[in-house]
C-alpha cells in the first residue's frame, strides 16, 4: 500500500489520485474536509464508502466494472476509507476485486468488522477478510455489533501490539445495546466507534458522542440516510437558502454536512453502487462546514417538510 501517513492532506490525496489516472474533482478554492482520529491524530477524509447492500453483488464481469467506475469516482475525489463486514455477503470480495484490478493501487483506509463467536473462528473470519479485501494489514477492524466482543477485543489488542492491526473498535448498527456499547468506551483502549447517526436519528447526541469525545474515540457513521428513507422527505422539495451558504446542492449533501458539523464526527461511510450517487456524496467533503446556527435552521428546514 501507499505510506498513508504520506497522505494525510488533499494535496497529497489529489496526487495519488492523478498517479492512478483518475480525474481530480476537487478544486483548491474548496478544500478537502478532514477530521484527526484522537488516538494518533491521524487525519482522514470525513466522508468515506460504505458497502453493505450495495456491494454484495454476484462475481461477475458486469458487477465488478459497475462497481470500479463508483470506486473510481470515491479516489477521484480523494476518498480513502471504506468500511465492510463478512455479515455484508460478497461486499469485502467485490472490494478486493477491483482494488486488485487497478493498475496501482490507490491510498485506502480499510476497515471491515469481526462478526463469529469464538476466539479461532474470529481470527479465521478476520485473516479471511483480508484476503479477500486485498489487505496486507488492516487500518481498522472493529468488532460487529458486540458479537463475543470480549473474546475478539482479547484478539485485537494482540494483533494491534504486534502491528497486525492500526486501529480496534466496536459497532452498533441499529442503535440497539447502547449501555454495553457505552461500558465498552469506557472500560476498553479502543480507537474507534460504529453508529447510526443522522437528521431523523439523533439519539447518539444524548449518549453515544459524549463519551466518545470524553474518551477520545473516533467516531464511524453509518446510516447517514436512514436506509434513504430521508429522501421520501424531500422528493420534489427545493434546497432551503442555508444550502448556499455551506456549499450543498443537493439534499444528499444537505443531510451529510448535518452531520459532518458535529463535531464528535470522524467519519461518515454512505453506500451506493451508483456512480452519480458517489460523486454526490462525495462533494459533501468540500467546502464550508455549517456552524451551530446553520445546523439549527437545518433541522428546523427538515421539521417542516
Amino acid at each position: 500500500m501507499i505510506n498513508r501517513r504520506q497522505l494525510l492532506q488533499y494535496g497529497a490525496s489529489a496526487a495519488a489520485a492523478a498517479s492512478l489516472g483518475l480525474n481530480v474533482q476537487a478544486q483548491e478554492s474548496a478544500p478537502m474536509i478532514t477530521r484527526a482520529i484522537p488516538s494518533s491524530g491521524e487525519a482522514i477524509p470525513v466522508v468515506g464508502m460504505g458497502t453493505s447492500r450495495t456491494f454484495d453483488t454476484p462475481d461477475d464481469a458486469d458487477s465488478i466494472a459497475l462497481l470500479k467506475q463508483v470506486m473510481q469516482s470515491f479516489f477521484a475525489n480523494g476518498g480513502k476509507v471504506i468500511d465492510s463486514s463478512p455479515m455484508y455477503g460478497n461486499a469485502e470480495s467485490r472490494v478486493g476485486d477491483v482494488i486488485r484490478g487497478m493498475e496501482q493501487q490507490p491510498p485506502v483506509f480499510a476497515a471491515t468488522k469481526v462478526w463469529t463467536t469464538g476466539k479461532d473462528a474470529g481470527i479465521a473470519q478476520m485473516e479471511e477478510s483480508a484476503r479477500r479485501m486485498a489487505v496486507d494489514t488492516f487500518d481498522l477492524i472493529a468488532v460487529h455489533n458486540l458479537q463475543d466482543w470480549e473474546t475478539h477485543m482479547a484478539t485485537l489488542k494482540d494483533w494491534k501490539e504486534q502491528g497486525k492491526v492500526r486501529y480496534i473498535g466496536i459497532t452498533t448498527s441499529h442503535g440497539r445495546s447502547h449501555d454495553e456499547f457505552i461500558k465498552v468506551m469506557k472500560t476498553e483502549p479502543i480507537d474507534f466507534v460504529q453508529f447510526s447517526y443522522n437528521i431523523m436519528d439523533r439519539a447518539a447526541e444524548e449518549s453515544l458522542f459524549p463519551v466518545a469525545q470524553e474518551q477520545g474515540i473516533a467516531t464511524m457513521i453509518n446510516r447517514p440516510y436512514q436506509r434513504g428513507s430521508l429522501f421520501a422527505k424531500t422528493r420534489g422539495k427545493d434546497l432551503p437558502d442555508v444550502a448556499a451558504d455551506i456549499d450543498v446542492d443537493s439534499w444528499g449533501q444537505f443531510f451529510l454536512k448535518f452531520i459532518l458539523a458535529h463535531p464528535g464526527v470522524t467519519s461518515i461511510i454512505p453506500a451506493t453502487s451508483k456512480v452519480h450517487h458517489m460523486d454526490d456524496n462525495m462533494k459533501a467533503n468540500l467546502g464550508r462546514v455549517p456552524d451551530s446556527d446553520q445546523r439549527e435552521e437545518m433541522l428546523r428546514v427538515f421539521a417542516s417538510l
